[in-house]
């Protein structure tokens, strides 16, 4: 069935006396990662109580509406899903029991712009290497040899995972041979390894040009997550039939079932803690949940450095967080026309603009003046890609400009109210949001004077409604050191005390909720056989 936009608003409002006696686990966050770990263990029987701040439950997969119109605010494609053997599609089917169904893209489902210049990434892995070959035919042996790199991180990263579980004293007897079948050779910078393969920039430009996807230039970002990315998509890119805000809205029935909640406007204040164990939380009206086990998905750095006192975080766990720092924060301009995709010839391709090849010295040039070009500008066309969206809004279509933004940028208006920030404020967004029209009308010129709505988001959007308080989107940045951290698992030195979603695992909605099944895996011991086979077992 449809959605309608009255149903967008997911999850039932938090209130004392609406909580259940008691509960088996209490989750922070509804985040895609916090929804699959309640789901995973309400399958297992467990009552789960979700606790969302926010007005509608699904984190970064939620949707929102103004004007009439509807956008996405974190989902705008996701890879292996044209297959039911592929562990992300498992793992969606298993938590929404089928209920999600997915939309392929265009076969060509990212485009990429250096300056002037286009390439396209095609769907299906002998067309994805025809393409390239095509475009950079003197790269043949170059291009082998990459596919063979993506390959060899796919294999390692079931291992990864795996000693994500294994109990800390045995990780350090096998850490040695985990370490050796990883192949550290691969946990470099992208752009290091890039140019072990080939000297020619641009083709390195071309597969690392959606970089956007962990918010990480390839100078910075490891090969690893560059490797998760480009394989995850080398099939394809797909979307959820009536929008993202179907993730939470089918996964939800399956936390129900088992007699647990997914309450909204429910806001964690502190998780309890004694003697080095976990109580239960403290919600902002003072009310006390008692649970003995918590799972947090509201992210690292918000669980150690703001739901726990300083006191009772352990001292290992302090110097850990020396070594990771938050993501990319970015803004997105949604767009609103009063025209179809169709008629106004929307593709269902991504586009990536960037200046040139040259990622890092843009990003540099903006970092120091932000009102220079931007480094990267990705857009997407929502409407298109949905092929439920006209059922809910007829006769309209939907644009997203995603670009980075500096929160420094942005922040001396952090301590003015939601919607009320002031002129000089709006007349910031105005002069950001007409930049990247510009961008959009220099690819489809014909859209301009077309467009009926427009409305920015910035860092400060970001932190007030998801609480990353810096705007990053990706949680953790996605560097070499970060997949060093054999502390970034579901299981935390407090007793109790869990962690899901992005941060445990890798970003993007996928990366979340493999979080999220770790999780559940770490909690539910032998209960958990029947869900690690059932998504690991015989995935592609």
């Amino acid at each position: 069935m449809a959605l309608t936009p009255s149903s967008i608003r997911v999850g039932g409002r938090y209130r004392a006396n609406r909580l259940k006696d008691s509960y088996d686990v209490v989750v922070i966050g509804s985040g895609i990662g916090g929804l699959t770990t309640a789901a995973c263990l309400a399958k297992m029987g467990k009552r789960v109580c979700v606790l969302e701040q926010h007005y509608t439950a699904g984190g970064l997969t939620h949707t929102y509406q103004r004007n009439g119109y509807e956008w996405d605010v974190g989902v705008h494609y996701i890879g292996d899903m044209g297959t039911e053997n592929t562990m992300g599609r498992r793992a969606f089917d298993y938590i929404s029991e089928g209920r999600i169904k997915w939309a392929p893209m265009d076969s060509t489902f990212d485009r990429i712009f250096l300056g002037d210049e286009s390439y396209d990434l095609v769907a299906g892995k002998e067309a994805y290497i025809q393409s390239l070959k095509q475009d950079f035919p003197d790269e043949e042996d170059a291009i082998d040899r990459y596919i063979d790199y993506l390959y060899r991180v796919r294999r390692a990263v079931k291992l990864y995972s795996i000693a994500k579980l294994l109990p800390v004293w045995l990780l350090k007897i096998t850490r040695p041979i985990l370490s050796s079948r990883i192949d550290k050779d691969l946990n470099r910078p992208t752009r290091e390894v890039l140019e072990s393969l080939t000297t020619n920039q641009k083709l390195i430009a071309v597969l690392a040009g959606q970089w956007g996807d962990c918010g990480l230039p390839p100078a910075q970002s490891s090969f690893v997550i560059h490797s998760m990315i480009a394989h995850h998509y080398i099939n394809g890119g797909y979307y959820p039939v009536g929008g993202s805000a179907v993730m939470a809205t089918e996964i939800i029935p399956t936390i129900e079932k088992s007699g647990g909640n997914v309450f909204t406007y429910a806001s964690v204040e502190e998780i309890l803690v004694t003697a080095n164990r976990v109580s239960g939380v403290r919600m902002a009206d003072g009310h006390v949940i008692n649970c003995n086990t918590v799972v947090s998905a509201a992210g690292v750095i918000n669980t150690y450095q703001k739901l726990l006192k300083p006191e009772v975080v352990p001292a290992d766990v302090i110097a850990n967080m020396t070594h990771v720092k938050p993501s990319m924060a970015s803004v997105c301009l949604y767009i609103g026309l009063a025209e179809t995709a169709e008629q106004l010839e929307l593709p269902k391709t991504n586009l990536w603009l960037y200046p040139s090849e040259r990622f890092e010295a843009h990003v540099d040039e903006f970092m120091k003046d932000p009102e220079s070009t931007h480094p990267l500008v990705y857009i997407s066309f929502p409407s298109a890609k949905d092929p439920d969206f006209l059922n809910r809004y007829p006769g309209k279509a939907t644009i997203e400009i995603v670009a980075p933004g500096l929160h420094e940028t942005f922040a001396p208006w952090a301590d003015k109210p939601w919607g009320n920030r002031g002129e000089d404020y709006e007349a910031l967004k105005e002069s950001i949001a007409q930049r990247l029209l510009e961008q959009l009308y220099a690819q489809l010129p014909h859209l301009r004077g077309k467009i009926d709505y427009y409305e920015l988001s910035t860092t400060l959007s970001t932190d007030y409604f998801c609480r990353y308080e810096q705007g990053q989107i990706y949680g953790l940045n996605h560097d070499p050191e970060r997949f060093d951290q054999s502390w970034l698992r579901p299981k935390t030195p407090i007793k109790g005390l869990y962690l899901s979603g992005q941060d445990v695992m890798t970003c993007g909605v996928v990366g979340a909720m493999m979080g999220g099944v770790l999780c559940a895996i770490q909690l539910g011991g032998r209960q958990s056989l029947k869900l690690a086979k059932q998504i690991f077992s015989k995935a592609a």
